[in-house]
């Protein structure tokens, strides 16, 4: 977006002049009332997307005249020229083009005040397209009406918002700024409306389940904590999805998906925020193998509805791969399943030179093996299967080995994007597990799952085989479009004071 030489760009660069600038806005802001002139006016009908203009008009020819008339509305971007005639930039969410405006076109005072707005006012305008001299296309302006007064300076044009704070904090001038921001959150929703359009098609059913929960449950975190004065009870902010799933497919509707807000009270990174993005879908019939194989279709939908054109291949089949080997290839040998208890195991990690938390359960101790020695590794789209039993209370034991369950996780970029089961439904075992998770607690584990006996009770009507995975929104944008940081990807992330 640009800026105006007279005046300082928002926020922050020449912060003492700034109160001037905005004292000045105010100013043509009375002014313009004072004239007639209705600077928020309620609607704007008929407009059509700038973009739309431009791909009809692709061919024209320069110094090319045409009768073909539009309706735009868009932010003032750039404006050149002086005296009888001036060049205006307008730009929309689809793309920019330049407006022509001319004192023998417009009425005298429609012209003065068009001349005369600010950058970053918003605008309408009714005109014909042409192509100037110089090959740009074009609209001469005819009619135009203000449609928002901008009170506030808009970002420097050349390098939009540098500082980072600044632009998670204040998303909006992000977007006003910068066209590459635009175009990630509008991949970002071309992603998810793949995702969706692959599952409506393939037969699963969108449902929504609690997000005030009375049990949290599905994952290995710590909840937000709330507390709800009518029924004057404690409730949870969800943090799966999962077990309210479950039971729908217990209840006969077989396959079923949520896409939506999950909530997890842990530490920020690159990576984390305590508000994400997931999408969770259960296949009855189904094993973890099947729901690998539907991963995979899941993710290519998404990549090839937002245009990816990136050095990774989305294709099936990805890259497979044991937890237990992996962890053995990449750390000289440590052997997860010798190694059963926590002390042997740390001892294997201290005997190679590897820091193993004296306060961490052998689970724990694994789950620090795969962050910080096998998921930096794992760039292409790789599945990691068969995982301990003990780090999957809602997986199905694996029907070849009982020290492990029938789970994977997929990794990309050095990232976990999605984590899927042959979901356990045998409803005793899941009594059983809860029960094991209930020790982890008592040992220190403050991520572990609370006993859930109203889910047990439903597995005792009768679940079917199934297959379940959560896939990571926020994560795949990142993969998808080459971000760093799970800040860029969320409009407005969770930020420090």
């Amino acid at each position: 977006m640009a800026a105006t030489d007279e005046e300082p760009t928002a926020p922050g660069a020449s912060d003492d002049a700034l109160p001037q600038v905005l004292a000045a806005r105010r100013a043509k802001l009375e002014r313009l009332r004072g004239e007639g002139v209705e600077p928020f006016p309620h609607a704007y009908p008929g407009v059509a997307p700038i973009a739309e203009v431009r791909a009809a008009h692709a061919d024209l020819e320069a110094g090319a005249e045409t009768d073909a008339r539009y309706r735009v509305a868009g932010r003032i971007a750039a404006r050149r020229g002086q005296g009888k005639a001036a060049f205006i930039d307008l730009v929309d969410r689809s793309g920019r083009i330049q407006l022509h405006a001319r004192a023998d076109v417009l009425a005298p005072e429609a012209f003065e005040r068009l001349v005369g707005l600010d950058l970053g006012d918003l605008i309408g305008i009714d005109g014909t397209v042409f192509c100037s001299r110089r090959g740009e296309l074009s609209l001469r302006v005819e009619e135009w009406a203000l449609l928002a007064k901008s009170l506030r300076p808009p970002p420097e044009k050349h390098h939009g918002l540098q500082d980072v704070e600044t632009r998670f904090r204040h998303r909006e001038l992000d977007l006003i700024a910068s066209e590459e921001s635009r175009q990630l959150f509008i991949a970002r929703a071309a992603i998810i409306a793949g995702i969706r359009r692959y599952l409506d098609e393939e037969g699963f059913v969108e449902v929504e389940t609690p997000v005030l929960q009375p049990l949290y449950g599905g994952a290995n975190a710590r909840p937000f904590t709330t507390h709800h004065n009518a029924l004057d009870r404690t409730l949870y902010l969800r943090i799966a999805t999962e077990l309210y799933l479950k039971r729908c497919i217990v209840g006969g509707l077989e396959k079923v998906y949520e896409l939506g807000k999950d909530f997890r009270n842990e530490g920020i990174s690159h990576k984390h925020n305590p508000e994400f993005t997931m999408v969770e879908c259960y296949e009855a019939y189904a094993d973890y193998k099947d729901i690998a194989s539907r991963t995979e279709q899941i993710v290519a939908a998404a990549a090839e509805r937002m245009g990816y054109d990136g050095p990774l291949s989305f294709a099936p089949p990805w890259r497979r791969e044991t937890l237990a080997e992996a962890i053995r290839e990449r750390t000289g040998g440590i052997d997860i399943l010798a190694a059963r208890d926590r002390d042997a195991l740390a001892a294997e990690m201290e005997a190679r030179g590897l820091h193993a938390p004296p306060r961490d359960t052998w689970a724990q101790l694994v789950d620090e093996l795969v962050t910080k020695h096998v998921e930096p590794t794992l760039v292409e789209p790789t599945f990691l299967f068969d995982y301990p039993v003990e780090l999957s209370p809602f997986a199905k034991g694996h029907r070849d080995d009982p020290r492990l369950a029938e789970r994977w996780e997929a990794y990309c970029e050095g990232m976990e994007i999605a984590n899927a089961f042959t979901e356990l439904n045998d409803p005793d075992e899941q009594r059983r597990r809860f029960e094991q998770q209930r020790a982890h607690a008592e040992a220190g584990d403050s991520e572990a799952q609370p006993y859930d006996e109203a889910f047990v009770q439903a597995l005792e009507q009768g679940m079917p085989p199934t297959g379940g995975v959560g896939i990571g929104i926020d994560r795949l944008v990142m993969v998808l479009t080459g971000r760093r940081s799970i800040r860029e990807v969320v409009l407005f992330p969770a930020m420090r004071d």
